[in-house]
């Protein structure tokens, strides 16, 4: 991916949000789930002292798109605000339905719009990597969760599957903190090995 063949020039990067509190004014329900796992969060020292290494050595910036109603999102972003509040990377904020031609350009598997989508560039505006959804760890609690909760509930709708249902949110709950840090960790990696 390169600037000669994406949408994202470094002039379209500089018209998303420029801050988590920009994003938080534009959207316009869920606030409340964005600041909580915002609030929530206190990334790992060892790993932001590392990325800001790269960040000033390499001037980093990054984007996440995503959209407001999305869970995945409302834990994603508030970690990609906490990493470059604590970093330095220069960060956009864009919503997938207003940017279907970005968003176009980093589906997930080549053909999902899977959300939050987290792009990093170096200063010269030198694609990077991409890194979409959650963290691999988060991707195996998630399947065991459905197959311990929800699989052996009624697939129909009703009171039996509702409360599956809700069994399974509240166990994902509890997983959200792990799968925050192995998000921060995971970006880590990739920046080392990208920028190496």
């Amino acid at each position: 991916m390169t600037t000669q063949t994406s949408v994202v020039t470094p002039e379209r990067f500089e018209t998303g949000y420029k801050s988590f509190a920009e994003w938080m004014a534009a959207i316009p329900e869920h606030q409340t789930e964005f600041q909580g796992h915002y609030d929530a969060f206190t990334p790992d020292a060892g790993d932001i002292a590392a990325v800001k290494a790269l960040v000033e050595k390499h001037g980093v910036k990054a984007f996440c798109i995503g959209e407001h109603w999305c869970p995945d999102v409302w834990r994603g972003l508030p970690v990609f605000a906490k990493v470059a509040e604590g970093t330095g990377i220069t960060a956009r904020y864009f919503e997938r339905d207003e940017n279907k031609d970005i968003m176009s350009e980093f589906l997930k598997d080549g053909e999902f719009e899977s959300i939050p989508a987290m792009v990093f560039y170096d200063g010269n505006h030198r694609y990077l990597f991409h890194w979409i959804e959650r963290p691999q760890l988060a991707m195996d609690d998630m399947a065991r969760l459905r197959a311990e909760i929800l699989a052996p509930a009624p697939t129909e709708d009703g009171p039996e599957r509702q409360a599956a249902q809700a069994a399974y949110r509240a166990a994902t709950a509890t997983h959200a903190p792990q799968w925050r840090h192995a998000t921060l960790t995971e970006w880590r990696a990739l920046l080392e090995k990208t920028l190496a």
